[in-house]
């Protein structure tokens, strides 16, 4: 059976219940609260209940949705058509694509689970009408079992208003969680994906697993990291994804605010959790997350404090834990216990997923215009396999003539050891000296910035800033995410590289100053030249 993770999710709840009464009363009022905060919710209609077979459509609705909330009233299990839809919902919360809330309408759970009363009645017809031994009632009998021992709401003679907005509070504090973009052309991913699936053993909820992704820059370890979050995330209780970890964490401090934001994701919190220091910043990880199974990735980490005061050991979390590393440092999950058996190297793309990247950024359509095979053979041998080298070098060639071609690969060819960071500049080389400016200054000052202000602050400098961020986009220098400026690191050092190059002896005669030393020598040696002068 093929996963519902590959559909297209249409429908953030599904609702299986039995009964007119409970449509036109406790469903209906839960379908109505639901719809009035904006959750797109499947119902299904009595025009689809007809004969012994579940509609199709009413399948697809399960595979489609994010969300099943099953109803299990008095007479659920005396209606084949929920059996069976219990039985998908259950399947697809096997393969992780469904997360699924029981309520039990005035029946005990374990009604339900072992069956008993009017489930044992329920299940005694079917058993006669297909047969005691029947695979079709085997499988019923499995999904009210594991259906039944899932945390959910119990409704006896409660209020049923307060109930309903308890469940709607749940689900959009659910639903809140959101995926992460991947990136514009994610080739060669999905297949990667799957084998970090596996090797997460995500099936086992009884221990914690962490796995270590490793590799050179630039070889994608970001972009798998973030398909692999959208594809397990919705499975755990609470998930955090950590980006550029060894950026954000330059000193304790930084430490600490990755620390909050941590405890922040994981808990759904209001507000951010004042953490005071490392220290008690680990006791609380530690004290609140003990017994809740978590996602955490940690990308691009390159020091074992990092992981120490984030990620301290697996008895930090609840069992069924996944944690993910990413580093270009292997030793270093060595160092931090990950065995070699759950460290994964991420591996340059083939040749037939190269073709595909750089195709898609390099041509304008499917046709690969007149550009003969020998030059793009040539390209994909620069770029090595690496996807950023690929989606840089295509963006720079998007439909240009094969004369552009050879020039870039002439470029190329006399940078020494045909260095990542060289090929890279290819592409800077290449751009209008507004469009430089504006890059040089992302590069040193301005990255992870709001984009808006920056735009305003640089336009204020004289600076093209609408024309010259559209241009960077299209060559894959920037990117806005989340309207922040974000800059690969491998980009931004190559940046801020020529910006150095300027003059490397004598940070004073550079066009950019950002390192606090840098500045501080600039303004003493103009101190020093100024007291000379007044010596004079």
């Amino acid at each position: 059976m093929a996963s519902s993770s590959n559909l297209k999710k249409n429908y953030n709840v599904f609702l299986s219940f039995r009964g007119i009464d409970l449509r036109k009363n406790f469903v209906g009022h839960l379908y109505t609260a639901l719809d009035q905060k904006g959750v797109d919710t499947f119902i299904d209609s009595e025009e689809l209940r007809k004969g012994d077979q579940i509609s199709a459509t009413l399948l697809k609705a399960i595979e489609e949705s994010h969300i099943a909330i099953i109803i299990f009233s008095e007479d659920y299990a005396s209606s084949s058509w929920c059996l069976e839809e219990a039985v998908k919902i259950m399947e697809c919360k096997e393969q992780g694509d469904l997360k699924v809330f029981p309520v039990f309408y005035k029946v005990e759970p374990r009604e339900v689970r072992t069956p008993r009363d009017s489930y044992y009645k329920a299940m005694e017809k079917h058993e006669f009408k297909f047969g005691k031994d029947s695979e079709k009632v085997k499988r019923w009998k499995k999904a009210l079992f594991d259906a039944g021992g899932l945390s959910g709401w119990p409704l006896n003679e409660g209020n049923e208003s307060e109930l309903i907005q308890e469940i709607v509070k749940k689900i959009l504090t659910y639903l809140a969680q959101t995926a992460l973009h991947v990136a514009k052309h994610p080739v060669g991913i999905d297949a990667r994906v799957a084998e970090l699936k596996s090797m997460l053993n995500l099936k086992s909820h009884e221990d914690v697993v962490m796995v270590g992704l490793w590799g050179q820059g630039g070889i994608g370890k970001t972009t798998l990291s973030k398909a692999l979050y959208n594809a397990i995330f919705r499975q755990f209780d609470g998930s955090c994804f950590l980006a550029n970890v060894r950026e954000a964490s330059k000193n304790s401090k930084d430490l600490v605010l990755l620390q909050e934001k941590l405890l922040f994701e994981i808990l759904s919190l209001q507000q951010k959790l004042e953490v005071s220091n490392v220290d008690r910043g680990i006791i609380l990880i530690q004290d609140r997350l003990r017994h809740k199974k978590v996602l955490l990735i940690l990308n691009d980490v390159d020091d074992l404090r990092q992981l120490e005061a984030l990620v301290g050991g697996r008895n930090w979390f609840g069992n069924g834990s996944r944690i993910i590393v990413t580093t270009r440092d292997k030793h270093l999950l060595t160092c931090y216990g990950i065995d070699q058996d759950h460290v994964y190297e991420v591996k340059p793309l083939s040749y037939h997923e190269a073709r595909e990247l750089l195709s898609n950024h390099a041509f304008l359509t499917l046709q690969e215009l007149e550009i003969r095979t020998s030059l793009v053979y040539s390209v994909l041998n620069c770029a090595g396999g690496l996807p950023l080298a690929l989606e840089v070098l295509g963006s720079c060639l998007r439909g240009k003539r094969e004369d552009v071609w050879e020039s870039t690969l002439k470029k190329i060819s006399r940078i020494p050891n045909n260095t990542i960071n060289g090929v890279l500049k290819i592409s800077y080389d290449g751009l209008e000296e507004n469009e430089k400016e504006i890059f040089l200054d992302i590069a040193c000052f301005f990255k992870g910035e709001d984009s808006d202000c920056i735009m305003k602050v640089l336009h204020s400098c004289d600076l093209e800033t609408t024309a010259g961020f559209d241009i960077l986009i299209e060559r894959s220098l920037i990117s806005i995410d989340y309207g922040r400026l974000q800059m690969h690191d491998l980009i931004q050092s190559m940046g801020m590289d020529i910006v150095r190059q300027e003059c490397r002896d004598d940070p004073r005669s550079r066009s950019r100053l950002w390192w606090y030393d840098d500045v501080v020598d600039a303004l003493l040696s103009d101190v020093v030249r100024l007291a000379n002068m007044t010596k004079i």
